[in-house]
């Protein structure tokens, strides 16, 4: 409560003590205030969520790329010599452990030849095939190669700087643009069997499960990976942030005007993939603009003027940069008005009184001229 107090209470005194600073660093609030009508809003697509103290994860990036476990390989062979009498499964296809592969018949005597049935010894994926029909076979050559895809292995690139966050159980996030935009959970295994010297990198080696079997070796991969973790860290999501790294900015929700927002400038800390750390500029429950953020940065100063937004909103006169007209303001301005309209009836009395000399002058100048022609 105290810390809560204190947070509005220093701002208040900062500004009664140092007014002359805030003047010269703070933009009249028209400048940075966009006032829109309830169409430009649902026009915009604008959508806004709050800025959030909450647990914030420290990210490296990596990229990467699926392998096979070590322990994924089976082969298919026969122990007799003969010839390929069916195929049943081929490359490409998913095996289960028992699944009756081919059919071999046999070279040994008999009328029919003896046949022998050649069995998966393992599930996986057919990867290889020398298992055609007709084909000779010979004892102990392998017919068919077997991977193993349950879980996989994902290689990725870890700068050589950071490898000392790699601890057994590390998790990583994981997407693989060949199957869309899922993220996918890894841990971390071990590192791999030597280093790129050239690069500074190092092969750290991950365990993903793949249940559906959607993942196949040689697929790209992306990866973040939590290198720290802090607690109560004010953070919005990353679309919400605008201008280059020399001029951040945000756009907020006003507090007391509907459809209209400010532009804040920001100081940026740390960012991962979703979420952005925010240092100076807003406070926790400030509505941030998430969607149509851009297209604010062009919307000019809006469709609705600022001080008739304030008008409206508070029932009492504002200047054009937002701030409250003063008593002696708004006693000056009614008398200009006053002025005004005093002046309006001399105004018109003169302009007729103008016309009529006008047209006598046009009438002496035309009686002058028929008298001289006469």
């Amino acid at each position: 409560m105290i810390h809560h107090a204190m947070k509005v209470i220093f701002p208040i005194a900062l500004a009664l003590a140092l007014p002359s600073a805030f003047a010269a660093n703070t933009p009249p609030r028209n400048e940075t205030t966009i006032v829109l009508d309830e169409n430009a809003v649902k026009n915009l697509g604008i959508e806004t969520v709050e800025a959030e103290e909450s647990a914030f994860d420290r990210t490296l990036f990596a990229l990467g790329e699926v392998e096979h476990t070590s322990q994924s390989h089976s082969v298919l062979s026969s122990r007799a010599a003969g010839r390929i009498a069916e195929v049943f499964f081929h490359e490409g296809d998913f095996v289960t452990k028992g699944d009756v592969i081919a059919r071999v018949e046999s070279r040994q005597a008999g009328n029919p030849p003896p046949v022998i049935e050649l069995k998966a010894p393992a599930s996986g994926l057919v990867t290889e095939s020398q298992a055609h029909l007709g084909a000779p076979v010979e004892p102990d050559a392998t017919l068919m190669k077997i991977l193993d895809l349950s879980t996989v292995w994902v290689i990725a690139k870890i700068s050589q700087n950071d490898a000392s966050i790699l601890k057994e159980g590390l998790t990583a996030k994981i997407r693989v643009p060949a199957i869309g935009n899922k993220e996918l959970t890894a841990k971390f295994l071990h590192l791999g069997v030597g280093a790129d010297a050239q690069m500074a990198t190092i092969d750290a080696v991950f365990a993903l499960p793949n249940p559906n079997n959607e993942l196949r070796p040689g697929m790209r991969t992306e990866l973040s990976l939590i290198a720290s973790q802090r607690n109560a860290v004010l953070s919005i999501p990353r679309e919400a942030l605008q201008g280059d790294r020399s001029n951040r900015f945000v756009f907020i929700k006003d507090y007391e005007i509907a459809n209209t927002f400010v532009r804040v400038p920001v100081v940026t800390g740390d960012q991962n993939r979703e979420r952005v750390e925010i240092t100076s500029g807003l406070y926790p429950g400030d509505e941030v603009v998430i969607q149509g953020a851009y297209a604010l940065s062009f919307a000019g100063k809006g469709s609705v003027s600022l001080k008739e937004a304030l008008d409206a909103a508070h029932g009492h006169p504002h200047n054009e940069d937002g701030t409250e007209m003063t008593k002696e303001q708004i006693a000056a301005a009614k008398g200009h008005e006053a002025h005004n309209h005093s002046r309006s009836p001399l105004v018109t009395s003169l302009s007729i009184t103008c016309a009529l000399l006008f047209i006598a002058v046009l009438a002496m100048a035309y009686i002058i001229r028929n008298r001289l022609k006469a």
